[in-house]
């Protein structure tokens, strides 16, 4: 588990990588959260005992790639095996004390995305944020319960996106969602993927945890 943040602060966030595992960029962001938010930030390895995905793998190519991606989705990172972990380890963190008031809301990149989307169809978290999400879907929206922070990139669906933003502009937490579209960015630009030498990856990777954190701000 990474953690970063003050232990006093009595709030915490849980942030859930993407299908690459534990990388600079990603663990950055949640440094700049936890700064910006002082509060506590976990990111736990949700892939344990198993390894994350080769991110030099990826976008799988070959038949021999395909079968393993697949079998990857299948196991490690199933979201029947993982949704249920993100739930517990929010517990598990309320109940050493580290975090008083508990883990208020998770937030994913990728694959990540779509887990804390799920998650947010209870009413363990206060909203729940994804960064350029893998699987989008506008379906998603019918079981929130929770204020939602979506920023898909330019390679996600758009139908998807808009629908989705359809969907939970009718919610009663409708004033408190945010998103935004990043279609100057590639998918995982604020995460594993994120080059974060390139002046325009820069720029955005910035400007999205901005927006997170004032997201965050307002629930925590």
């Amino acid at each position: 588990v990474y953690v970063v943040g003050p232990e006093g602060s009595g709030k915490a966030l849980l942030g859930v990588y993407d299908i690459f595992g534990f990388w600079p960029q990603t663990l950055q962001g949640a440094d700049i959260l936890s700064k910006s938010l002082k509060c506590q930030v976990f990111v736990p390895d949700f892939f344990a005992p198993d390894e994350p995905y080769d991110l030099a793998r990826f976008p799988p190519s070959t038949d021999e790639d395909k079968a393993a991606f697949q079998k990857f989705f299948g196991g490690p990172a199933n979201p029947e095996r993982v949704l249920p972990m993100v739930h517990k380890v929010a517990e598990a963190i309320k109940a050493t004390g580290a975090a008083k008031i508990g883990v208020r809301s998770p937030y994913g990149y990728c694959w990540g995305g779509k887990i804390t989307t799920l998650s947010g169809a209870t009413d363990d978290f206060v909203g729940v944020a994804a960064l350029h999400p893998a699987m989008l879907s506008a379906g998603d929206a019918d079981a929130l319960k929770v204020p939602i922070a979506v920023f898909p990139s330019k390679d996600e669906p758009v139908d998807e996106y808009e629908n989705l933003l359809k969907a939970i502009s009718s919610k009663p937490f409708a004033a408190k969602n945010s998103y935004k579209l990043y279609d100057t960015m590639h998918h995982g630009w604020a995460a594993a993927r994120a080059d974060l030498k390139d002046a325009e990856n820069l720029k955005q990777y910035e400007d999205v945890y901005q927006r997170l954190a004032g997201f965050f701000s307002e629930l925590i």
